[in-house]
């Protein structure tokens, strides 16, 4: 059996999830576990977030999966409905959805729907991806209330640069001037806001990559969060190869050896979700000691320098990222964030732990 496995630590989810609660006492979390539970797998990561009160994803396949497989909380469907057949299914499974635009509004109003249905109604601060525009969104809001067809209202919009030195002020001004002509519950915090700025702990927080052990601010490691990493992605050695001056390594001649070298082949690539674009210098971990990747990224094997690793030899263990190599450090290295790294991962290389790194 290829040695390539992806480790996800549900303890670790448990862990992240606390973080959020102590950060946020007065709001009600709903989890983000869309495209596949950012690569973790959607029902793996729903267990180990089970506290939450709500799970955000982006289909219905996703929300009725979750139902089916016995979670009760909130589920919320983040780009809405896409077709009008979906919103009494919807409805009738307690599904809420977002409306971001006229159409889908009309779509709910044209259903026949048995059951009313809970709506999270996004207005565009300044993001412009999805959501009503400011100057319409109170006259639009107000004609929703004591609507039969709807069951509650949530007011939510989604920051732009709550990473970034701008910070969230300029959007959230907006968004309160709307909301605060309405009693209807708030829904505003991602990660980054949750962990930078206390005042967008509103009714409903939103995190995403945090509970997944990943940073979301750029630059700030995971561990300066008390945030730990719930995917291990690990591989063994199958190969070794002695490196003379000048020799080259892989496709394309895109390393040469300036030394004569010692060279690990280990079976993973960027069909298992590793990145291509990973340059020499990408940091690995290997029999207790960091190392890096030398050569192009080939489909299914990567090669790292062991020279200075005497006890690196054939099936030992190679740690890609997780305890030991952040994912974050991968990323900023191959020029991308971890959150595509860990949406990448192969779902067929995936085991799901309640036990890693000692954790009990």
């Amino acid at each position: 059996m290829r040695p390539l496995k992806a480790f996800i630590n549900q303890a670790s989810l448990r862990h992240n999830l606390a973080i959020v609660k102590q950060l946020t006492p007065k709001s009600k979390i709903m989890s983000v576990v869309k495209a596949n539970g950012y690569g973790h797998g959607l029902i793996n990561v729903a267990h180990g977030l089970s506290e939450s009160d709500g799970f955000a994803v982006l289909s219905l396949n996703e929300a009725i999966d979750l139902r089916e497989h016995g979670f009760e909380q909130t589920i919320l469907l983040l780009e809405g409905a896409f077709e009008a057949y979906e919103i009494p299914i919807a409805a009738k499974m307690r599904i809420n959805l977002v409306v971001h635009n006229i159409q889908q509004l009309q779509m709910i109003e044209h259903a026949k729907l048995n059951h009313p249905i809970d709506i999270h109604f996004k207005i565009n601060t300044g993001m412009n991806r999805l959501g009503f525009d400011p100057k319409d969104a109170k006259d639009i809001v107000k004609s929703l209330q004591n609507k039969s067809h709807i069951k509650s209202i949530t007011l939510m919009t989604h920051f732009a640069t709550a990473d970034e030195p701008r910070g969230v002020d300029w959007q959230f001004n907006i968004f309160n001037d709307i909301a605060n002509h309405f009693n209807f519950s708030r829904s505003v915090a991602n990660s980054a806001s949750i962990l930078n700025y206390k005042s967008t702990h509103l009714d409903w927080v939103r995190p995403g990559i945090m509970l997944y052990g990943a940073s979301p601010i750029v630059g700030e490691k995971s561990s300066s969060f008390n945030l730990k990493p719930v995917m291990q992605l690990k591989s063994k050695i199958i190969a070794i190869q002695n490196l003379s001056k000048n020799d080259s390594i892989g496709y394309g001649d895109s390393f040469k050896a300036k030394n004569d070298m010692r060279i690990a082949v280990v079976a993973c690539g960027y069909a298992d979700g590793y990145p291509r674009h990973a340059p020499t210098g990408t940091p690995v971990f290997v029999e207790g000691k960091k190392t890096f990747t030398v050569g192009r990224v080939s489909m299914d094997m990567l090669y790292i320098d062991i020279t200075n690793i005497p006890k690196a030899s054939i099936s030992s263990d190679v740690e890609l990222w997780g305890e030991h190599i952040l994912v974050d450090e991968v990323a900023e290295k191959s020029g991308t964030v971890g959150y595509e790294l860990l949406c990448a991962i192969s779902a067929s290389i995936r085991v799901p732990m309640e036990t890693l790194y000692g954790q009990k």
